[in-house]
């Protein structure tokens, strides 16, 4: 099952992907510029394989719902995430509002 609902991020509404999957579930925060997304996200994919999109995205592991989240610490970043001004230890919160 998936569902998809709206987010508030200080007053930027910003949308929440919840996919329950077999044993686990993937969790997505995105905004028109870029995505943070729970511990299934390969970083390294993006940055090495496909470099050349300059995806913006973060990482948080260990978040078991939307609110984790947005509320935990980034555990890795991509390439051009970091040239956004975002880095690993920030929250998804605020890696979210410099993907405004």
């Amino acid at each position: 099952m998936m569902s998809l609902r709206w987010m508030d991020a200080d007053g930027h509404p910003v949308a929440g992907i919840e996919v329950k999957l077999p044993k686990t579930t993937l969790l997505v925060i995105t905004t028109d510029k870029g995505y943070i997304m729970c511990g299934a996200l390969d970083v390294a994919l993006l940055n090495e394989r496909l470099a050349d999109r300059g995806i913006i995205a973060g990482r948080a592991v260990g978040v078991r719902t939307l609110e984790e989240l947005m509320e935990a610490p980034l555990e890795s970043v991509t390439h051009a995430a970091r040239e956004r001004g975002i880095a690993p230890g920030m929250t998804g919160r605020e890696a979210i509002l410099r993907m405004l």
